[in-house]
Parts: structure tokens; C-alpha cells; sequence
């Protein structure tokens, strides 16, 4: 590693390579083409973006590409990215959906050496003529296992084609998929597998729990839960209109919110989550677009409002917590159900899911303590208490003080019974008998 890039290192606190870091840094470094499979928050940022600087040569033109799935992704790579390449004279530009074409295209006539972006909209600039792939040395396919699946697959090859043949390629992901197996089949060059998970303990110790609730009383918890000492999560949907009426209800309650969405504009994206990293919110609220490669420094918790619906989605999300040794705390909200349904989706992974509870502004595995039972665990069931041979219990009533009577348990009144023969026209027939016996007498 270059001098530069060394001290930089250091500056961030790193006193070595991650697992990822270590293995790949050679192999790109070299021009071999990657795969580079390792837990979320384990540092493949940095693992590409290192060796691939050093590769190329200021003020040759683009001579990398960075291809990252959603907007807010792109944007973390260019922010780390750039924050290396100015140490050796080099420029990074950013082209995302949803951006001003115009300023981006001014960017690109500066010639930037690195070009980071989505899919789509790389591939409108390819075919415009307005960016240039002559040059390109090296591509990165970032969250490839998910790049790499329905329209964006066939964008992804696209842009490929796009480039001289002997590029240098480089996929990137935390979770495996069937394609990553046969990645020199659709692009015709040898990749050199390198899978670290087994080995990488980067990650902190994160919690997952269980939080049995009901559909109608989810967004009543997630308030509660913000009165948590130092809670802060990032909040899941499956989709954007119970996000929405979420936030409504929220907003109605005096709970501070951001969101994030694919329907929102770049700016209202990039300022929720300024807000939320600078803590001027405890919730954001997010369908999957924030699921993949997003760093959120020191983020306490995730929160899945609505459980996701693979194994693979899981990862993602829960991964946005306990990012380079920091703990963290994963909260699941469902029913018995829902609950059920999560534990057999997840069977053959290594998360322990337990159940979990709120209480006094606290998540606890501790069931909640009923007036005169003692504190059990979760894991624990519930049994009746038993009497025991020759034991001797002591009366609650005893130690009270004389002065004071002891607490009666309140009790529901119970209905009245009803009498015998009695109807509602019986009072209306014993006046009818005496006005009669009246009459009579008269």
C-alpha cells in the first residue's frame, strides 16, 4: 500500500486490514477479476477502492467504473472514494437517477478518473455518447448479488459489452446467490473467488429479538421505543404505503420522523439522512432502497416493521447494525405467527432469535413481572406456583403495619341474577291487579 493511502488508514483509526481487505488487495491489485464475498460492515468498501486507485494514472481520463444499486449507496462510494483519490491528484464523479443530468454531464467533461453511479443511469449516459469507456481499466459491480437479478442484470451486461474486453472486473456482496457461481459464463473472464464469512469477526455483537405485536399496535411501539435511552434505528417496510400512513401516525403524535423511499427526490433522500445521522431524528423510516451497503456510524438499532420476505433481504437489513465491532439490536415486530414464520425462514442460518419485551422504557428478554410473581426469563416457561411439602408460607398480610388495611385486589361487578319469573311487564300487571280490586270494592 502506497505511503498516502497507509497514513490515511491510520488516521481512521485502522491498525489493520479486514479479512476482505487483506484477501483481494493483491488480486486487484494485479488486474485478476474478483468475486469477494464478506459479512456486512466488513470493510469491501475500502477493499476495492485501494488497490483500484493505485492501478490507475491521473489525468488519463475515466479508467474506472463503480456500479452501486440504488442512489444513496452510490453516493457513500464517492464520498469514501474521493476521500482517497485526492491524496493522489484524482477525480471521482458521481451519475445517479434522480439527479441533475445537466451538472453531471458537466462533471464528466472534466475528465474525472473514477466514475461512480446506478445502473440506469450510466448506461443512458453510455448510449448518449456522453460518457466515454474507452479507457476503462476497471469495473465494479457493488451488492452484485443483487445487481445481478431481474432488469438490472441485463443492464449490468450492457454496460459491460460497453467496455474493452480485457477489462478487470470486480463483484462485490455479503450474501451468495446461484449467478455469482457462474459469473465467467455470462462474462466470459476467469474470477477469482474470495470468501471470507466463515473467518471475518469484524462484526459486533448484535441482538436479535422477538417483539410480539399486533398489526394495529406496531406504530404505537415504534413511539415508545424511541423513549429508550440512546435508541436510534432504522425502520423497515415491505412496502411504501404503510411506511407512509406510519409516518402520519407518528406525526400526529409528536414523534419525529424521516423517510426514505424510491418515489422521493434525491434532496428529500439525501437531507433525511443528514437528519438521521446527525440525530436530528431517532426513526428512520426506509423500504429496502436503505437495506443494501449503507453505512450509518454507531447505528443502535433496525427495527423491521414489516419482516422481510428472504433470508437474504434479512441479512441486509439487520446488517445496517453493529457495522465494525459496534453492538447492536435488532427488533422484529409480528405476531405468534408472523413470528413463527420468521424463525422457519431463517432455520438454516446462524441468528439467534429470542424473544423479547418492552417495559419501563426498556427492551428486556425478561417477561413483564406480575404483581406478586417473581421476575422470569424469556426462555423460560411459565408454571403456576406449587406448594411445597413442609414449606411454610408466610402471610402477605403479616407484615403490614396495624394502622393500614390490607389491599383489596379490585374485581369487576359481577351481572345480577336474574329472578325467577320476573319480566319487564311484571310491575306494569301488579298496578293493573290493584285498580282492579279498586274497582271492585267501589
Amino acid at each position: 500500500m502506497i505511503p498516502q493511502f497507509k497514513n490515511r488508514f491510520e488516521k481512521l483509526g485502522f491498525d489493520e486490514l479486514s479479512p476482505i481487505q487483506a484477501a483481494v488487495y493483491e488480486p486487484l491489485k494485479n488486474g485478476d477479476s474478483v468475486l469477494g464475498l464478506a459479512p456486512t460492515g466488513s470493510g469491501k468498501t475500502l477493499g476495492f477502492v485501494v488497490p483500484v486507485l493505485e492501478r490507475l494514472a491521473a489525468g488519463q481520463g475515466i479508467q474506472a467504473i463503480i456500479i452501486a444499486p440504488s442512489q444513496e449507496l452510490a453516493m457513500q462510494l464517492t464520498h469514501v472514494t474521493r476521500s482517497f483519490a485526492t491524496l493522489v491528484d484524482m477525480n471521482v464523479t458521481s451519475i445517479t437517477g434522480g439527479a441533475n443530468v445537466k451538472r453531471q454531464l458537466e462533471q464528466l467533461k472534466k475528465h474525472p478518473e473514477i466514475v461512480i453511479g446506478t445502473p440506469g443511469r450510466i448506461l443512458n449516459l453510455i448510449e448518449d455518447r456522453k460518457l466515454k469507456t474507452h479507457d476503462v481499466q476497471t469495473v465494479i459491480v457493488d451488492e452484485a448479488d443483487d445487481l445481478l437479478e431481474g432488469e438490472t442484470f441485463d443492464t449490468v451486461r450492457t454496460i459491460l459489452q460497453s467496455v474493452p474486453s480485457e477489462v478487470q472486473l470486480g463483484f462485490f456482496s455479503a450474501t451468495e446467490t446461484p449467478i455469482l457461481a457462474e459469473l465467467q459464463k455470462w462474462f466470459g473472464t476467469p474470477v477469482t473467488r474470495v470468501d471470507v464469512r466463515d473467518i471475518d469477526h469484524t462484526q459486533g455483537d448484535v441482538r436479535h429479538g422477538l417483539l410480539e405485536i399486533s398489526n394495529l399496535k406496531k406504530a404505537g411501539m415504534l413511539g415508545k421505543l424511541t423513549s429508550v435511552k440512546q435508541f436510534k434505528a432504522l425502520v423497515f417496510f415491505n412496502h411504501v404505503g404503510p411506511l407512509q400512513q406510519t409516518k402520519s401516525w407518528l406525526a400526529h403524535h409528536h414523534v419525529p420522523v424521516a423517510t426514505l423511499s424510491a418515489n422521493q427526490r434525491q434532496t428529500e433522500r439525501e437531507k433525511a439522512l443528514t437528519d438521521f445521522r446527525l440525530g436530528r431524528v431517532k426513526l428512520l423510516l426506509s423500504t429496502d432502497v436503505a437495506a443494501r451497503g449503507l453505512d450509518i456510524a454507531k447505528l443502535p438499532a433496525v427495527v423491521n416493521f414489516d419482516l422481510p420476505e428472504s433470508a437474504i433481504s434479512y441479512t441486509h437489513r439487520v446488517g445496517r447494525t453493529g457495522r465494525m465491532g459496534e453492538p447492536g439490536q435488532v427488533v422484529n415486530f409480528g405476531d405468534d405467527h408472523d413470528l413463527r414464520d420468521l424463525k422457519r425462514l431463517l432455520k438454516d442460518t446462524n441468528y439467534d432469535l429470542v424473544p423479547i419485551y418492552y417495559q419501563d422504557h426498556q427492551l428486556s428478554t425478561r417477561r413483564p413481572q406480575l404483581p406478586g410473581q417473581q421476575p422470569i426469563d424469556a426462555d423460560q416457561t411459565y408454571q403456576p406456583e406449587a406448594k411445597v411439602a413442609g414449606e411454610v408460607r408466610a402471610d402477605p398480610t403479616a407484615m403490614q403495619p396495624a394502622s393500614r388495611k390490607p389491599k383489596v385486589k379490585a374485581s369487576l361487578p359481577q351481572p345480577t341474577k336474574k329472578k325467577k319469573g320476573h319480566n319487564k311487564h311484571s310491575k306494569r300487571k301488579g298496578m293493573r291487579h290493584k285498580r282492579e280490586e279498586q274497582a271492585h270494592e267501589e
